[in-house]
């Protein structure tokens, strides 16, 4: 039943244009490379990177390079750019402090050190990995990562909060994106 819903959406896409990250990212560099040794950009995520109930749910091994002195904060967000609703969901919400320059696989969970998750779309926080409806095609989870010029306060407990505090207070930008279809 479900795979003949996503065959019958398969048109139906939120679309890269319709993110709220688009407004926001306007403007600051994309000087930040993003990589992971589970995935290339562009390619497919590993089985255990799906979410609850398709995959393990276990979040990719991250790394990057190219953050701006006067970075005061990184902030990550996982997105989906194919999901059949209006705009993009957003997994994954995570404000990490600048230090950090990669996140270990299974590393994006609340407790890990240097890492505050923000409720995400779902209300979830934490890594919260593909799960596209099956016969819906190939979708695209874009992992953002934002160099900070102040650090995110935290009273910020939302995406929708984060990004407000984010307009005008970005340094640099860098994006890798895997691909994952049921």
């Amino acid at each position: 039943m479900t795979a003949m819903l996503g065959r019958l959406l398969r048109g139906v896409r939120a679309g890269a244009q319709r993110s709220p990250l688009a407004d926001i990212a306007f403007g600051a560099p994309e000087s930040i490379t993003v990589t992971s040794d589970a995935f290339t950009d562009g390619g497919v995520m590993p089985a255990s990177s799906a979410g609850k109930g398709v995959g393990d749910n276990v979040s990719p091994p991250l790394r990057w390079d190219g953050l701006p002195s006067g970075t005061r904060a990184i902030v990550l967000i996982v997105d989906d750019i194919d999901v059949p609703l209006p705009r993009p969901l957003l997994h994954t919400v995570a404000v990490l402090e600048p230090t950090i320059s990669s996140v270990a696989e299974g590393a994006l969970r609340p407790g890990t050190a240097g890492i505050r998750f923000l409720r995400a779309d779902l209300g979830h926080h934490g890594y919260a990995g593909p799960r596209p409806i099956p016969g819906h095609g190939k979708h695209h989870y874009r992992f953002h990562l934002f160099a900070v010029d102040q650090p995110v306060p935290d009273t910020t407990t939302t995406a929708k909060g984060l990004l407000a505090h984010l307009r005008g207070h970005l340094l640099a930008r860098g994006v890798l994106t895997g691909t994952y279809e049921r």
